[in-house]
């Protein structure tokens, strides 16, 4: 009896942490969908919006977290905020490519990028960080670079939407590791970087009279919503990083394109030309080895599971 009112608490700490964590990348997955949902605003408009309102909302919630102190300590290091800009800019261009490729109906594209992602963080780690790959890393690194040949051969073109989403992303989180902010503070400071920007943008648009804010209340609903969407996955991944191993985050995270994917078949109806489901073949053979090298490698390293407290 001792024993499971000990394991209980953690137990629930788990399975509160997975539910959040399942949550995340579902509301990740399910973008294309809300995106879907802007007839005929442009993806730079809706990229602006979406800084500008991401920024107001989350200073309600910095606000109300009480995460001020860490933004307030970023803001006053110049040295520090120079890769916080960097990853501003990352960001920036990774959601604009993303809106335009449900705009352009190429969410299998995105999808694809998405799954890279984990594989073009192993390769950066190993060019730019001088990490060492394991074996079947490098294997699986190996596949998605003929993944990606087997598109630019077969389609004649490259897939920029896959590669931009891919390595802006992956960039975006090698940065990220050397800014000491959690998840919310340092997307916070991130938007309020690039908000005068955004807003300058977005009002020029107004007084143009090419911009479609305030054009009707669903637009004008769907854009303030855009900032909200952001911030709410984050929220619950940051519960889910809390109260989670690394490793079971990382199994989770597949869940975001795989619901793109299905989107993109089931409800966008892309076409699935033969080349590009054997580009997404060798991306899964190649994760599924990259999983399995990370979990073996974990497994000799970590200590007993008993004396874990995450």
């Amino acid at each position: 009896m001792g024993q499971s009112a000990n394991s209980s608490p953690r137990d629930s700490e788990a399975t509160k942490g997975v539910t959040l964590g399942l949550g995340a990348y579902v509301m990740w997955g399910c973008f294309p969908l809300f995106f879907a949902l802007f007839d005929g605003v442009p993806a730079p408009e809706i990229l602006l919006h979406r800084i500008i309102w991401s920024c107001l909302f989350l200073v309600i919630l910095v606000s109300v977290l009480g995460r001020w102190s860490a933004v307030i300590s970023a803001l006053r290091e110049p040295s520090r905020l120079g890769r916080v800009l960097g990853c501003a800019v990352l960001i920036a261009v990774n959601w604009g490519i993303y809106i335009y490729a449900v705009e352009s109906r190429q969410v299998l594209q995105a999808s694809l990028g998405y799954f890279l992602t984990p594989l073009v963080n192993v390769a950066l780690g190993m060019l730019i960080l001088r990490e060492r790959m394991h074996r079947l890393q490098g294997v699986a690194v190996i596949l998605a670079g003929i993944a990606i040949a087997i598109q630019l051969i077969g389609l004649g073109e490259l897939p920029w939407i896959t590669l931009v989403l891919a390595f802006s992303f992956g960039t975006y989180g090698l940065l990220r590791k050397q800014v000491p902010l959690d998840g919310l503070s340092g997307l916070f400071v991130e938007t309020l970087l690039l908000f005068p920007i955004a807003l300058l943008f977005a009002s020029w648009l107004g007084l143009q009279g090419s911009g479609h804010f305030l054009e009707g209340p669903t637009t004008t609903a769907l854009l303030i919503t855009s900032g909200i969407i952001t911030a709410l996955p984050l929220l619950a991944f940051a519960g889910a990083a809390r109260r989670l191993r690394l490793a079971t985050l990382g199994f989770l995270m597949y869940i975001n394109p795989s619901i793109q994917f299905g989107i993109a078949l089931l409800v966008f109806h892309e076409p699935l030309a033969p080349q590009q489901l054997a580009s997404f073949l060798l991306i899964w053979v190649g994760l599924a080895l990259y999983s399995w090298s990370a979990w073996s490698s974990r497994a000799r390293t970590s200590p007993a599971p008993a004396s874990s407290h995450k």
